[in-house]
């Protein structure tokens, strides 16, 4: 059984990130399961914080959540053409300690996918993101992009509402899954 752990960058209830997550969780192949994990309840990174009460709960849960799992799937918003300052924040908390790195981060296949209300998905997110994968010493997958534009019309109500784009993002997990299944043997 290959394990995925799939990640909304997004807080926000209506976000099309968490939509187009949550729309995977349900396009899992066989022998594949993917489960979502969250930011939520992860502070802003404080190194005096750290250093005074430790590693906050929500981010050892997501910690564990990762280092379990066989890969994992990134939907990252794009803010202002770059990472959204949550996500990339709680990255941070996930590689506290540093020494930690390897057991969360080291080796593990990550994929990078997005959806924006603007015409050229999260290109410059994805992009941004690839610096960060390689010093953390994952894997990215590069076997297929998917960069979803004009998210509110092809998402709707919370779910996908276009057909097109529905079956670019099984493709996409199925993509990964093979990817990571592939890797793990």
């Amino acid at each position: 059984m290959t394990k995925l752990v799939a990640i909304s960058g997004s807080l926000r209830k209506g976000s099309f990130n968490t939509a187009l997550l949550r729309a995977a969780l349900g396009m899992a192949p066989e022998g594949v399961t993917i489960t979502a994990g969250s930011i939520h309840g992860i502070p802003l990174y404080d190194g005096d914080a750290e250093a005074a009460d430790g590693i906050p709960e929500a981010v050892v849960r997501l910690k564990d959540q990762i280092a379990e799992a066989d890969g994992v799937l990134l939907f990252t918003p794009e803010y202002n053409n770059g990472i959204p300052g949550v996500f990339k924040n709680a990255i941070d908390w996930l590689s506290r300690p540093s020494s930690d790195i390897p057991r969360v981060f080291g080796g593990k296949p990550f994929a990078i996918t997005g959806a924006s209300p603007g015409n050229f998905g999260t290109l410059l997110s994805q992009e941004a993101w690839l610096p960060v994968m390689r010093t953390l010493g994952t894997v990215p997958w590069f076997g297929a992009k998917l960069m979803v534009s004009r998210a509110g019309t092809v998402i709707q109500d919370g779910a996908i509402a276009d057909e097109a784009t529905e079956k670019k993002l099984r493709d996409f997990v199925a993509g990964f899954a093979a990817f990571v299944r592939d890797y793990k043997s």
